[in-house]
């Protein structure tokens, strides 16, 4: 289980030069956008336009900050993603073009490598004590806006807004947490 800060999280271009990425963890470690298992990153979208394609890639989005964006998904319709959103998982290597609502959005993605691996992305709004099952995976438990302490076999932390934890063979375990906070977990699987 490692805590990943913030403040050392990576900034780079995107893959289409029309913008930047902030990676919070990249497998295999030091991959490049080109050639990585799974990714989990941020990205602030100013302007319409494409996004980049992956190929066979799975990605999962959903927007942290601002009025939402329309994303038209090749051969679906068109999908309003806010906030208040559920995260949207689609295929990375389709042509997708963003429209923004009213203004600039930062968004969340989980992107997987299709050939072996697949991904669930879900919200989590933390008011109090609780606790989140983890499954028997990978997962990076994102504390997107607030703080939190947590534990998990007998390891304490804390985290706070932009900061990850990465909890490698998860094991189907339990993460106790406790805070005020708005929280996205990624699990990223085999098979």
């Amino acid at each position: 289980m490692r805590v990943l800060r913030a403040g050392d999280h990576k900034r780079m271009p995107w893959k289409n030069g029309k913008g930047q990425t902030v990676e919070i963890a990249v497998f295999p470690p030091g991959a490049s956008i080109n050639d990585f298992d799974w990714r989990v990153s941020m990205a602030t979208v100013a302007e319409d336009g494409p996004f980049s394609i992956f190929p066979g890639i799975d990605r999962t989005l959903a927007i942290l900050d601002g009025n939402g964006m329309v994303l038209d998904i090749e051969g679906s319709a068109p999908v309003l993603l806010t906030t208040a959103s559920d995260p949207l998982g689609f295929r990375a290597d389709v042509p997708v073009a963003a429209r923004l609502k009213d203004g600039a959005i930062t968004d969340l993605n989980v992107m997987t490598r299709r050939d072996g691996l697949a991904h669930t992305l879900i919200r989590i709004d933390v008011d109090g004590s609780g606790a989140v099952p983890l499954s028997p995976s990978t997962c990076l438990f994102l504390c997107h806006r607030g703080a939190l302490s947590f534990r998990r076999d007998g390891e304490t932390g804390a985290l706070a807004a932009g900061d990850a934890l990465l909890i490698e063979d998860a094991a189907a375990t339990v993460l106790e947490i406790d805070g005020d906070a708005r929280c996205y977990l990624a699990s990223l699987t085999t098979g």
